[in-house]
């Protein structure tokens, strides 16, 4: 694969340029974003007509060109670097994509969507592998330890900041088959039942009217059974970009699922103001659906104000959604930017009104992990249950124990670090 080749300064119509922004198109869309023929041209003349002065002007013209949604904005800065910047990002893309080797030091991490932006370029080119001096017993031990995880497993515990557009794919079509059951409460109101504990007073009463005042049968009744309904808040800043995505993915099948039990799901996304999606997760579509989201939710990858957004929540919002004892879903790192007065009034308020706060926070895939953040220790007393968000896995587990109130997940472990 040919380096890119630079312009020369006053020159932007310099056919190897045009070349060079056409094969970067092509990386672009082999990364997921549409960069279709039209945006090419469109990003041929932008240059034309600003000018190849500097490198930052370069950038900014080509991701005005290619890029109309915030949240391909990583993947676009990642490539563009890779393709543009780096001198050795051959190289470097070769490197995130070799087999992991852990020595005495830890790994580097890809960062998120580097490895997207390192198949894009790379395009199907297999990275050598690496030749090393190993004891045959340690080889076969290391190859045998391998094999133990099949890729599915393996994709159920990756965290959803370091999937490949791959491994993205494939972890959507798993999210789709998820389900969140609930199991039903019991609510004040009776049913009719022989078998049932209760007096049913008023159908005893006029049975008896009907024969003359004469009580013949005592009537029964039951509890009825009431389905909650499922509020759902989710962060979409910067931190939380990838995350959020995935969760949402996850959320359009819960919503779409008939034989849940949820009475409504309700959806709303917060970042620097609070936006109601749930009419969008009614789509069946769910790329649609969530197109249709991010275009109304206009701070995705912004700041963090998760007080004021709880607050707008609480005055706007919660006596429409959470009358029927909802359990209610968080979703955020806890990174609040906002005003710490209005995080530590808001929460009780929210947790007041919830039959259940669940509390969804990738910063605890992190074994040392400890609530520090002025955020995270405003909130923690005040769920019901602190639990990690960041994999197939963690999103499992929060569907095996959402039905138990007695499970805590990590917050009686981390109050103790308060």
């Amino acid at each position: 694969m040919a380096m890119p080749e630079y312009a020369p300064l006053g020159l932007p119509d310099n056919p190897r340029l045009t070349h060079n922004i056409t094969h970067f198109a092509r990386a672009l869309r082999r990364a997921g974003l549409p960069a279709g023929p039209g945006r090419v041209l469109d990003a041929v003349r932008a240059v034309q007509a600003a000018g190849f002065t500097s490198k930052q002007d370069f950038f900014f013209t080509l991701r005005a060109c290619f890029i109309n949604r915030p949240e391909q904005r990583a993947v676009f800065a990642q490539i563009f670097r890779l393709y543009w910047r780096d001198p050795q990002y051959l190289e470097h893309m070769m490197s995130l994509l070799m087999p992991s080797m852990r020595g005495v030091q830890e790994e580097r991490q890809a960062k998120a969507a580097e490895k997207r932006a390192a198949e894009a370029l790379l395009d199907g080119l297999e990275p050598e592998q690496p030749v090393e001096d190993h004891h045959p017993e340690e080889f076969l031990i290391d190859i045998d330890a391998s094999m133990t995880m099949s890729a599915q497993e393996r994709l159920r515990t990756l965290d959803f900041e370091q999937m490949s557009a791959d491994e993205i794919a494939q972890a959507k079509r798993m999210l789709a088959r998820l389900q969140l059951p609930i199991k039903p409460y019991a609510s004040r109101r009776g049913q009719a039942n022989p078998h049932g504990m209760r007096i049913d007073a008023r159908a005893t009463l006029r049975a008896a009217l009907r024969r003359g005042g004469e009580i013949r049968r005592i009537h029964r009744q039951k509890p009825r059974d009431r389905w909650p309904n499922l509020v759902v808040l989710c962060d979409i800043s910067g931190s939380m970009s990838q995350y959020s995505r995935m969760v949402l993915h996850f959320l359009h099948a819960v919503a779409n699922h008939k034989g849940a039990g949820w009475a409504q799901v309700h959806a709303f996304t917060f970042g620097t103001r609070l936006t109601n999606i749930t009419r969008h997760l009614a789509t069946r579509d769910v790329d649609a659906a969530l197109a249709t989201a991010g275009a109304e939710a206009q701070d995705w990858e912004g700041g963090t104000r998760i007080g004021e957004c709880l607050h707008a929540f609480n005055r706007d919002w919660s006596r429409r959604v959470m009358g029927q004892g909802a359990v209610v879903l968080l979703i955020t790192d806890g990174l609040d930017r906002g005003q710490p007065d209005v995080l530590e009034q808001e929460i009780p308020r929210l947790q007041r009104t919830a039959r259940r706060l669940i509390w969804l926070n990738p910063l605890l895939r992190w074994e040392d992990f400890a609530p520090k953040a002025q955020g995270i220790a405003a909130m923690l007393p005040y769920v019901d249950s602190f639990r990690a968000g960041h994999s197939i896995a963690s999103l499992e587990e929060l569907a095996a124990v959402i039905s138990k109130p007695e499970d805590a997940g990590e917050k009686a472990r981390l109050m103790r670090l308060l």
